[in-house]
C-alpha cells in the first residue's frame, strides 16, 4: 500500500510537503522509518535516542502494541460517529478522563482535536460562563497556533501574527526565579517573599484590568517551551485564591505537564489545585491519534444546560482517538507509567545538577518528574544567555548538531536545551543521552566569558 522506497521519502517530501514553523527553503528533516520504546530510526538505519518524546508527547513510549491494537479494533468494528451521537468510547474516555482530573472533580469532558482548540474553547466557556471578555495568561507561554490560542500566547510566536487575532487578551509576567524582574538586585529573596510579589503583581493587573471584565486565567501549570518555569510554593494555590475572590474561571493548560510528565496525572496535582477547567491533549494519547480534551467544573457545563454552547467540529470525539485514549490511560494505570516518572524524577534532577556543575556555560537547571531543562549561558555572573530572546547563536546549533549527529533528539529553545523524554525511560537511557549532552556542552563553554 505504502511502496515508497526509503530513498524517496526525503526528496519527495521536500518537493510537495509545506512545513510548519520553518522557512520553506531551509527545511531538513529527519525522515523516520521506525520508532520503539525510547528509540526512533531513520531511513538509513541510524538511532536516535528521544528525549523530547517526539513533540513532548509520547509519554508512554513509541509502538506500545496495546494502544495500537485497540486503534485498529475500533477501526474495523466503528471508525467514525457524528459529533452529535455518542458511542461506547466516548462514554468510557470520558469516565476515564474525568477519573483521574484533580480530585475527580472535572467531571464533564469536552473532547477537542488537540491542545490548542481546547483551549479555544476553555476561553469560550470561561466568557460564556461569566459573561465576562478578558483573558489574562503570561508572557511566556504557549498555548497553541490557532488565532485564539495563539492571541492568549505571550512568547514571539504571537507576535508575528498580531493585530488579526482574537481580541480581549492581557498579559503578565511568569515567577521566574532565576530571571526574575522583581528581584534582580535581591536574588536572595525568600520563596515566599518571591511568591507574593508575583501574586502582588497579578491582582495588581487584575484591579487596572478591572475584575468584573475578566473571565479566565488562562496559565500552563508548569511553563513549557518558554522555560520548565515551574511555580515556586503557595503560588497556585494563591491564584486559585485570587480567581475565588474576583469571580474569575481558572483555566490549568495542562497540554504538555499532564498524564504523568511531572511525576503526577496533572502538574496541578503537585500543589493540590483543582482549576475550574482544565485542558488536555499530547499525552492523552501519547500522540498514537489527535486528540484534545477540555475537562470542566459541573457547574459550568451546567450553564449551558438551556443554552446551547455553539462550538464544534467534525472530527469532535472521533472514536478512533478516543480508543487510544483509553487504551493509553489503561497502559498508564497497568505499567504505573505515572509513578516511574514521578521515581524517575530525582534521577533526572541529579544528572542535570551533575552537569551545571562540571560545565560553566550552565546557567540553570529546572526540572519536575521528567520535565527538565538546562539554560545555557556566556556569563553565569551576569546570565548572559547563550542565544538572543527568539533567535540563535553559532555556538547553540553547533551543540544541537552535535547532539543530532551523536543520536540524541531534542529541542533546543534559543539558548535553552529541553530534556522531556517518553516517561518509560531508564536510568540507563537518560544516562545515555547524558553522556552526549556532557560532550556537546564543551562547546558551549569554549564561548564562556
Amino acid at each position: 500500500m505504502f511502496d515508497l522506497p526509503d530513498d524517496e521519502i526525503l526528496p519527495l517530501s521536500k518537493e510537495h510537503v509545506f512545513w510548519t514553523w520553518s522557512a520553506q527553503a531551509k527545511v531538513n528533516p529527519i525522515p523516520v522509518k521506525r520508532a520503539k520504546g525510547v528509540y526512533f530510526w531513520d531511513v538509513d538505519d541510524k538511532r536516535y535516542l528521544d528525549f523530547n518524546s517526539m513533540t513532548m508527547c509520547v509519554n508512554i513510549g513509541h509502538g506500545d502494541e496495546r494502544v495500537i491494537e485497540a486503534m485498529v479494533e475500533q477501526a474495523r468494528a466503528l471508525p467514525y460517529t457524528a459529533p452529535s451521537m455518542t458511542n461506547r468510547v466516548r462514554a468510557l474516555a470520558s469516565k476515564m478522563v474525568a477519573e483521574v482530573s484533580p480530585g475527580g472533580k472535572l467531571t464533564k469532558v469536552l473532547f477537542t482535536l488537540g491542545g490548542a482548540d481546547a483551549n479555544e474553547n476553555a476561553i469560550k466557556l470561561a466568557r460564556g460562563y461569566t459573561g465576562r471578555y478578558k483573558i489574562l495568561s503570561r508572557y511566556r507561554s504557549y498555548h497553541g497556533a490557532t488565532a485564539g490560542a495563539m492571541a492568549a500566547t505571550g512568547d514571539p510566536r504571537r507576535v508575528a501574527w498580531e493585530p488579526m487575532l482574537m481580541p480581549g487578551v492581557v498579559h503578565f509576567l511568569d515567577p521566574y526565579r532565576y530571571r526574575s524582574t522583581f528581584h534582580r538586585t535581591n536574588p536572595d529573596i525568600s520563596e515566599e517573599e518571591f511568591t507574593r510579589d508575583y501574586l502582588n503583581h497579578l491582582e495588581e493587573i487584575i484591579q487596572y484590568e478591572g475584575p468584573e471584565t475578566i473571565a479566565g486565567i488562562l496559565m500552563e501549570s508548569v511553563t513549557g517551551t518558554n522555560g520548565i518555569i515551574i511555580p515556586p510554593e503557595g503560588y497556585m494555590q494563591g491564584v486559585r485564591a485570587i480567581c475565588d475572590k474576583y469571580g474569575i474561571v481558572m483555566i490549568s493548560d495542562e497540554v504538555m505537564s499532564g498524564f504523568g510528565r511531572t511525576g503526577k496525572w496533572f502538574a496541578v496535582d503537585n500543589w493540590n489545585v483543582v482549576p475550574d477547567i482544565m485542558t488536555m491533549a499530547k499525552g492523552l494519547t501519547s500522540a498514537y491519534a489527535p486528540l484534545g480534551a477540555v475537562a470542566m467544573k459541573p457547574e459550568i457545563a451546567a450553564h449551558f444546560d438551556d443554552i446551547a454552547y455553539k462550538s464544534g467540529l467534525t472530527y469532535t470525539s472521533h472514536p478512533i482517538s478516543l480508543a487510544a485514549a483509553i487504551a493509553n490511560i489503561s497502559v498508564m494505570r497497568e505499567d504505573k507509567i505515572v509513578e516511574h516518572a514521578a521515581a524517575m524524577g530525582p534521577v533526572l534532577k541529579r544528572m542535570l545538577t551533575d552537569l551545571g556543575e562540571s560545565h560553566p556555560s550552565v546557567g540553570d537547571i529546572r526540572s519536575i518528574g521528567l520535565f527538565g531543562i538546562i539554560e545555557l549561558v556566556k556569563d553565569r555572573k551576569a546570565k548572559e544567555p547563550m542565544a538572543p530572546w527568539n533567535g540563535t547563536s553559532p555556538e547553540m546549533t553547533a551543540f544541537k548538531k552535535y547532539c543530532f549527529d551523536h543520536g540524541l533528539y531534542l529541542d533546543i529553545h534559543w539558548h535553552t536545551a529541553l530534556i522531556i523524554p517518553p516517561l518509560i525511560i531508564t536510568e540507563e537511557q537518560l544516562k545515555e543521552g547524558f553522556d552526549v549532552l556532557g560532550e556537546a556542552l564543551k562547546i558551549t563553554d569554549k564561548a564562556v566569558k
